[in-house]
């Protein structure tokens, strides 16, 4: 089993829901999807990330927009960084993963939905906080929208969310994309050769 933890605000992470779908069939291999929120990652372990962005123009950003694109360009991604909405607020999204995979009748679009959230932000630069935007996403994938937003006001959906941060916390996280298998920790699309690794030598014992 993989635990992704993942929040849908991250386009690194946007790659590495591309990338690890594959690797994972390949392995056959289960995925737990673990929705966050990684602001609050950030505000309770990870603050120094909130530095890094402030001067977006410097070498090393401009380096890892780069990067990024040649990464995005590997997994057949279009993705447009920064977005004009940057960082967006990402919390109704999340709860809305939350809420599709309890649904019986929404769980089926669990994974398009993510995909097409992911797509809204970083290919069409769409502000993924607000109710209409989520609405056109459910429309698009199959999803009863009236049902999404009434679903992502619950408090239980409100309580897994932070649930699911805090175990991430916990767990020795700092941003999105965070990957265990077991007790082993991998952060980053670039660390997919590692988990690999990893879950073939659990497969093994």
């Amino acid at each position: 089993m993989i635990d992704f933890f993942f929040d849908c605000s991250s386009p690194w992470t946007y790659i590495a829901f591309r990338n690890l779908q594959a690797m994972a069939a390949e392995l056959d291999a289960p995925i737990s999807w673990r929705p966050v929120l990684v602001g609050g990652i950030f505000n309770s372990v990870n603050q120094n990330m909130y530095a890094s962005r402030e001067d977006m123009d410097s070498p090393r950003n401009r380096y890892q927009r780069k990067d990024l694109q040649d990464n995005a360009r590997t997994a057949g991604l279009h993705i447009v960084f920064p977005p004009r909405v940057f960082p967006v607020n990402s919390v109704k999204a999340m709860r809305g993963c939350l809420w599709i995979a309890q649904d019986a009748r929404a769980k089926s679009r669990y994974l398009p939905f993510v995909e097409a959230t992911f797509a809204a932000y970083f290919s069409r630069e769409e502000d993924i906080s607000q109710d209409d935007v989520l609405a056109a996403i459910c429309r698009e994938v199959g999803i009863d929208a009236p049902a999404f937003l009434e679903g992502i006001a619950r408090p239980d959906i409100k309580e897994q969310l932070k649930a699911n941060t805090d175990e991430a916390i916990r767990r020795g996280a700092f941003g999105s994309p965070t990957f265990f298998v077991g007790d082993d920790m991998y952060f980053g699309n670039d660390r997919l050769p590692l988990l690999r690794a990893a879950v073939l030598r659990a497969q093994a014992s």
